[in-house]
């Protein structure tokens, strides 16, 4: 993977449990979390823009434990 350019969430405060993200190549976009910077979780942005919608619009709030 080439070198990134993360960029921290503005809803994340200073210290730990921050959100990062980053361009990847062509249409995809990439996910890390600043306990474990080495696990990136990738998605293109039409599938991330309906992730954010479908929370936002509270349709995850009964996801349960597997």
């Amino acid at each position: 993977m080439s070198e990134c350019r993360w960029q921290k969430s503005s809803y994340s405060v200073e210290g730990s449990n921050c959100l990062y993200v980053a361009a990847g190549e062509r249409d995809t976009i990439m996910l890390r979390e600043s306990e474990q910077p080495e696990v990136v979780l990738s998605t293109t942005r039409a599938h991330l823009r309906t992730f954010i919608r479908a929370a936002k619009a509270g349709q995850l709030d009964h996801v349960t434990e597997c």
